[in-house]
């Protein structure tokens, strides 16, 4: 890998008029514009001429998470209003699909408005008793913010304390309450594996009937899980990019997903940022393997760029380093946490093409998109602000190409 000496972080900004901010998605999902990069040549289309852009050597990665409505409002006894938006889970278990599943009890850690007004031992109500139904809130560790939630029935898991209380977690930038319609519009047709607190919006473009014509042309198409976090959202603060402290998410891949990547010669095409940093993330969790059979499935923001000793190994022969892995551990699927961090220098083991929305100005985003495309992102993005698209979550999409595809 080549790597420039400095990034800075100014050079990922550009200017965003309020207005160019799409607030709320189209009526249908397929109509949204989508910008063609291929080959260092744009072109325009709209999302529901996908199917007529790829062909049957095109492998489409999803991100199959679903959002959660993890936006909670607990009140103190003075009526004073207490936010809390979840972002992991701490016990009973750390993994979301089983934290989701506790009954009576759970900690999750949490980023709370209103922290100084909360005081120690103070119980909050989330909401009077109504139908049998109530929770409560109480700050565990201040620090940490770590808040236990109890509820009442205690035979409802923490899923159904959520669905009954919780709010959509818009991005900060939406600047509105959610609605009733978000709880469907902020979420992809796929979604499946609840966990999620910011939607993986690439594929909020797709509609069951793209699925099923892709299908029919013979697109492939598989599903991986990294469940969003609220780090998505936080912009570069450093002068440096390469300063940026990444945030860690986790990571599912069954078994069968990757028998489907090991054994299919086609061009894998992310489906948004996060499918592109799941799939990236097997090849250097089968890197560390090489390096120590040992390893745990975490990757860290800082794997792709230390030095090695041994030469690097290829897609094909991480997979398959990856399935002896499961093998040996009896496992069916792959589970861990990733903080990949891509920006320009990095080289993508995996992925040879991308569908993404247009992501904010100073976002980590942006560096993983010139990684992607190069120095053409700026042009890529003076186009879509001049043709006018609409930008970030329930804005238009894109889909690049680049050259070595």
């Amino acid at each position: 890998m080549n790597f420039p000496t400095e990034l800075p972080a100014l050079e990922f900004d550009y200017p965003l008029p309020e207005e160019r901010i799409a607030k709320f998605p189209l009526p249908d999902r397929s109509n949204s514009r989508l910008l063609v990069w291929n080959q260092n040549e744009i072109a325009h289309h709209h999302f529901f001429e996908l199917p007529e852009l790829l062909t049957p050597q095109d492998h489409l990665i999803f991100n199959n998470t679903q959002v959660i409505p993890a936006r909670l409002f607990a009140k103190k006894n003075t009526g004073a209003q207490i936010e809390l938006l979840l972002l992991e889970p701490v016990s009973p278990s750390p993994i979301v699909a089983l934290a989701m599943q506790a009954h009576q009890k759970c900690i999750w850690k949490c980023m709370i408005g209103g922290l100084k007004k909360w005081k120690e031992g103070e119980i909050l109500l989330g909401n009077d008793l109504i139908d049998d139904f109530s929770w409560k809130a109480q700050l565990i560790n201040r620090e940490q913010g770590w808040v236990e939630f109890t509820w009442v029935p205690e035979t409802l898991p923490f899923c159904e304390v959520l669905n009954k209380s919780g709010h959509v977690p818009l991005p900060p930038y939406l600047q509105r309450p959610d609605t009733i319609e978000d709880r469907t519009q902020y979420q992809t047709v796929y979604a499946e594996k609840e966990g999620a607190v910011a939607a993986p919006t690439a594929g909020l473009h797709f509609t069951p009937e793209i699925l099923e014509t892709l299908a029919e042309k013979g697109v492939s198409m598989d599903y991986v899980t990294l469940h969003v976090g609220a780090g998505t959202f936080k912009p570069l603060q450093t002068l440096d990019v390469r300063d940026h402290d990444i945030h860690s998410e986790q990571i599912i891949v069954e078994k069968k997903t990757l028998q489907a990547l090991l054994h299919s010669p086609k061009r894998i095409i992310a489906v948004g940022t996060t499918s592109i940093r799941t799939v990236e993330s097997l090849y250097w969790f089968a890197a560390n393997l090489e390096e120590n059979p040992n390893s745990a499935f975490v990757v860290k923001s800082n794997d792709p760029y230390r030095s090695r000793n041994h030469p690097p190994i290829s897609a094909t022969q991480a997979l398959e380093k990856i399935m002896n892995y499961l093998e040996e551990t009896r496992q069916e699927y792959l589970s861990g946490e990733t903080s990949l961090y891509i920006y320009p220098g990095y080289s993508f083991k995996m992925v040879k093409g991308l569908i993404t929305n247009f992501h904010q100005p100073g976002s980590t985003l942006l560096p993983l998109v010139a990684a992607f495309v190069g120095a053409d992102w700026k042009k890529i993005y003076a186009e879509a602000l001049e043709q006018p698209y609409r930008f970030l979550s329930f804005g238009d999409s894109s889909l690049l190409l680049p050259r070595n595809t």
